[in-house]
């Protein structure tokens, strides 16, 4: 738990974290506009999770000197790494065609939220769901999205937990 701890009082770990999401989105948009492979509305949920995880990152490096927040910063953390979890193993499952979603146009977020009206560059749902374009190895964007997704929730979980820990004095 003392390296988890040490991992999670690090400023270098929610840069990592906001710069891996940045690198992400940057990903998708490359894919939307330069490859034309449009994204569906679980896309559209994958962009919306990781910028949740950005935003608590960004929140934890400006308020690194409250020391009790941190811990819930590490909760609402791995809760953003939950639903990034299981929008990456929706996308792959109906991708792979072990589930059948009823994707349509819709993102299907509040009144209060309305990312894909605000912001429709980056989050207006362009096509139905059903597949992601391979990337590397012939891997899917899914498939990767699914691995770094669960790896990022052990990873935010174990840190969340570590969080709790009291700090060694030397």
């Amino acid at each position: 738990m003392n390296l988890f701890k040490n991992i999670g009082d690090r400023n270098s770990y929610w840069i990592i974290l906001i710069l891996l999401g940045l690198s992400m989105e940057a990903v998708g948009l490359y894919y939307q506009y330069v490859l034309d492979e449009w994204p569906c509305v679980l896309c559209i949920h994958i962009r919306i999770w990781i910028l949740g995880f950005i935003v608590v990152a960004f929140l934890a490096l400006l308020l690194k000197r409250f020391k009790p927040i941190i811990p819930a910063l590490h909760i609402l953390n791995s809760l953003m790494m939950i639903g990034f979890v299981e929008r990456s193993w929706q996308t792959l499952a109906v991708e792979r065609g072990w589930i059948f979603g009823n994707c349509n146009m819709d993102a299907g977020l509040p009144s209060w939220f309305q990312l894909d009206r605000w912001f429709p560059l980056v989050f207006e749902v362009k096509a139905a769901c059903g597949y992601t374009p391979f990337m590397i190895f012939n891997i899917s964007m899914a498939e990767i999205l699914m691995v770094l997704s669960a790896l990022l929730l052990g990873l935010s979980l174990a840190c969340s937990l570590a969080s709790f820990q009291p700090s060694r004095q030397p």
